[in-house]
Parts: C-alpha cells; sequence; structure tokens
C-alpha cells in the first residue's frame, strides 16, 4: 500500500473518498500506519443506504432464482481462495493477529460463501397441510437493506457470516466494520463486486461505531441489524430496534466457564485449556476464561496448566510459530493490566504472566503475556467482568452441584468447556450449564454449518446454519383459494 494515498470506501457499489476526518490504521504489533482513509460521515451513510435501497429495487439481484445468486457466491467463494495468502496477511497487518490464525480466518470466510451458495440454492418453502379450501404456502422474501456491524478481532471471518446470508438471501448490505479495522471488509467487497453481486448491493463505511453505526441502525430503510461487539452497543441497539419494531441479532460478550474434572484425560484438557483462553491473545467473545478444576487435580493440573502458559510463544505475527500477537490497541492493552491489577487487589494472586514482554519488537507494539490469576472468588469482578484478553481465572471446587450454579452465575451465557471421561457426567453438565455453545473434551471448534449464539447478556438470535439465511428473510403465507361456491357469508 502506498501510505501517501488515501483509500477510497465503498458507497454503494461507488469508491470515492469518505467525508470525514482522515485517520490511519495502525499495525497493533509496531504502532506504525498500516493505510489511511478518511471515515464515512453522516451524508455518506444517507448515501449508502439510498442506493443501496435502490440497488435492491432495481438490480434484479433480490429477484433472481436463488440457483443464480448461488452462482455468484460460489465464485466469491472461489476468488477468496485464490488471494487466500494476500487477504491473510492484509488482516495480520490489520488486527495483528499471527499469520497462521489470520490464515484460518481467511479459509473460514470462503467456507462461509460457499455453505450459504449451497444453502440458498437448497432453500425450500413449503405447502402447509389443508385446514379447508385453501391451498396454503409459507414462502420467504428479502428484507432489502440489511445491516452488518463487525468487530476488529476477527473481521474477515465476521463479515462473511453477515454478508454471506444476507446477499444470498437477495438483500442489500451496508457494512460497517470496526473502525480500526476496515481493510478487509473493503476487499471482501471488491470481491464480491468482481464475482458479480450488483456494485449499488455493497456497502462499507468505516468509521466510529458511536456515530456511523448508530446512524445505519436508527435509519427507516434498514430493516434489520447484526452486530457482533460489546454488550453495552448490543442493548443500544437492541433498545433502537425495539423503537423501530426491527429484528436484530447480537453476538455479544463472555466470560465462558470451563470444567475440568478428575477424570479428565490431563494431556487434552490442558491443550484445551490453553488453545481457549489464550488463542486469539484472549481477544475472543467465547474465550475459556473462567477455569474451574476439581479439588483432587487442581495442584496437578494447575502446574502443568501455568507451565504451558509460560511456555506459549508471544511474538511477531508474521512468525509461523508465534501463537500470540500483540492487542488490539495501546489502550486496550492498559484496560486489561487495570483488570489484572483488580485481580490482586481482590485478594488474587498472579500464577504466571501479568506483564509486558520486553525487547525487539515487544517494546513498540501492544504485547501482553498469557497470564493466570488465583486465589479469587467467582462473585468477585475479575470473575464476573469480560477482559477481553490472555487473562485466566482459575479456581478449584468440591461439590459438583455448586459447580454448576458458579458456572451459571453469570450475566453471560455463550459458551462453556466440560472435560471428563465420562459420557454421562458431560451429558449432565452439557445439558446444566446456560450457554448457547458448549464444547466437551475440545474448545472454540466453530463449523459453520452449526448455529451459534448466547443467551442473556452474550446475545439474541443465530448466526450460521442452513437457516440462518432465513434471518434475512421476512416469511410470507400464501392462501390459494380452491373452493367451487362463492364465499357462503356474502350471499
Amino acid at each position: 500500500m502506498n501510505l501517501n494515498e488515501t483509500l477510497p470506501i465503498c458507497i454503494a457499489g461507488n469508491w470515492r473518498l469518505g467525508q470525514g476526518d482522515r485517520y490511519a490504521t495502525l499495525y497493533p504489533a509496531t504502532g506504525e500506519p498500516v493505510a489511511y482513509l478518511n471515515a464515512a460521515n453522516l451524508a455518506d451513510v444517507e448515501e449508502a443506504i439510498q442506493g443501496a435501497d435502490k440497488a435492491f429495487r432495481t438490480s434484479g439481484w433480490a429477484q433472481k432464482k436463488p440457483h443464480e445468486r448461488a452462482v455468484v457466491l460460489y465464485r466469491v467463494a472461489q476468488l477468496i481462495r485464490e488471494r487466500s495468502e494476500d487477504l491473510a496477511q492484509l488482516q495480520r497487518l490489520d488486527n495483528g493477529k499471527p499469520i497462521s490464525e489470520t490464515r484460518a480466518l481467511v479459509a473460514s470466510a470462503a467456507a462461509t460463501f460457499q455453505f450459504f451458495a449451497a444453502a440458498c440454492e437448497t432453500l425450500e418453502e413449503t405447502i402447509t397441510p389443508m385446514r379447508g379450501d385453501n391451498l396454503t404456502m409459507s414462502v420467504y422474501e428479502p428484507m432489502g437493506v440489511v445491516a452488518a456491524i463487525t468487530p476488529w478481532n476477527s473481521p474477515i471471518a465476521s463479515e462473511a457470516q453477515k454478508m454471506a446470508p444476507a446477499l444470498a438471501a437477495g438483500n442489500a448490505v451496508v457494512v460497517k466494520p470496526a473502525e480500526v479495522t476496515p481493510l478487509a471488509a473493503l476487499e471482501l467487497a471488491k470481491i464480491c463486486i468482481e464475482a458479480g453481486v450488483p456494485a449499488g448491493m455493497i456497502s462499507v463505511l468505516p468509521g466510529k461505531g458511536s456515530v456511523i453505526g448508530d446512524a445505519i441502525t436508527v435509519h427507516p430503510l434498514v430493516k434489520r441489524v447484526s452486530f457482533t461487539g460489546g454488550t453495552t452497543t448490543g442493548k443500544h441497539i437492541a433498545h433502537i430496534a425495539a423503537d423501530k419494531m426491527m429484528p436484530v441479532s447480537l453476538e455479544l460478550g463472555g466470560k465462558s466457564p470451563t470444567m475440568v474434572f478428575e477424570d479428565a484425560d490431563l494431556d487434552h484438557a490442558v491443550a484445551g485449556v490453553l488453545y481457549g483462553i489464550f488463542s486469539s491473545s484472549g481477544e475472543s467473545c467465547i474465550a475459556g476464561s473462567r477455569l474451574f478444576v476439581a479439588h483432587g487435580i487442581y495442584d496437578t493440573f494447575m502446574e502443568r496448566l501455568a507451565a504451558g502458559a509460560a511456555a506459549l510463544r508471544v511474538g511477531d505475527p508474521t512468525d509461523e510459530r508465534t501463537q500470540l500477537g500483540p492487542l488490539i490497541t495501546s489502550r486496550h492493552r492498559e484496560s486489561i493490566e487495570s483488570y489484572v491489577a483488580l485481580g490482586v487487589d481482590e485478594g488474587g494472586h498472579i500464577r504466571t504472566g501479568g506483564v509486558r514482554p520486553t525487547g525487539s519488537i515487544y517494546d513498540r507494539g501492544y504485547f501482553y503475556t498469557p497470564t493466570i490469576i488465583e486465589g479469587v472468588r467467582n462473585d468477585q469482578r475479575i470473575c464476573q467482568e469480560e477482559i477481553f484478553g490472555p487473562v485466566l481465572v482459575a479456581m478449584p471446587f468440591e461439590d459438583e452441584n455448586d459447580l454448576i450454579e458458579q458456572a451459571n452465575d453469570s450475566v453471560y451465557a455463550l459458551a462453556a468447556g466440560v472435560w471428563t471421561r465420562d459420557y454421562k457426567k458431560a451429558w449432565r453438565f452439557a445439558r446444566a450449564v446456560q450457554a448457547g455453545n458448549v464444547w466437551i473434551n475440545t474448545y472454540k471448534q466453530f463449523s459453520i454449518s452449526t448455529p451459534f449464539g448466547g443467551w442473556r447478556d452474550s446475545g439474541l438470535g443465530r448466526e450460521k446454519g442452513r437457516l440462518g439465511i432465513l434471518q434475512y428473510m421476512e416469511q410470507k403465507s400464501l392462501y390459494w383459494g380452491m373452493n367451487e361456491q362463492p364465499l357462503p357469508w356474502a350471499k
């Protein structure tokens, strides 16, 4: 990229400079600029939404037969795979994730478009049982203009999970990427248009969520919002949606419990717990950030876990061996440090980590070591508030009934992990724990074919799954009169 140039943004398929303030996106590993662009402003939002509404009504995309839209979405998946390395490197620069992880995110984005292409062309409408002299049918229609508001922790995968089903359903899509990570969304828009999505059907509007996100959400032409991000913002969107009588899907925060029982395979459990909290540098809504370990194995397990955490490789995202890259911003690192200090103030002690690494690249980027805090109670703030970083709180348990009460004692209910060789116990705890997603003897594994979402403060609605396309469609009932005689009432 030429840093002397300002990148254009996509406004209803028109590539031009935004009319908002110019700003730089920074590479979290060094703090240096990656690209410059102008944020969208309110006039850009209005132009994008009006253009999207016009394209929805006139471009013919919504009127295409499902298999015709599917052909284009298959092409999107193909183009993502053809450009996978470039996209992975761009994603690395955008948010500092290790290159091995960004490659996986790009592969996920391609698979998502492929899956929803298949879901689109195989979606069935229904002839419902006749209850009189009417042939009754249930059919689905696209909504119109829908909005996708995406986070900074895994942009290209999150954007694909919203754009693919929305486009498959026949909608126009306005994407609001996180202010600090707009680059992947802009590239994805280019790929979609190149593949054959009518240009006006896609907009990408970088900028502050409090300005651009609000303007998109309140706009009367926007018929649905899919949001992934913080719980406070999600609740704000829900209030706006309630006033508009608009459906939303909200994938929000988590403080997910992981439960390790005495009969667990410790090799698998140690590896799984480490991956569940420290992959993505802990910047993950489903991170297994609350650990409960059976008292009888607590000391042995924690010794192995702490040694494993200390051995994780924190470093340059371009290095294939790196397991944890930098955090997203300096400010976010300071927030994580304040939580670690809070945990100590609440009586906890740091088993490992809890510092910034020093020297070489560490002094320029926003790095932090994998951290484990012990000696805390589940009702303390360090165990109740989402940290969104590489910080694990660990607690022993003795009573299994008390364990499930503690696991469920949270405003969040997004994910959970169960580690045991006893399949009956695994079933019992997987059903008893309150969470939208439960992993048994594994953690943080995903499938686009399986619905994803949370309960309570972790969100509303579901993404993914074959029926995820229906989240972006309105259901309509058709009644075909089959009676030979006029309705008797009018006689």
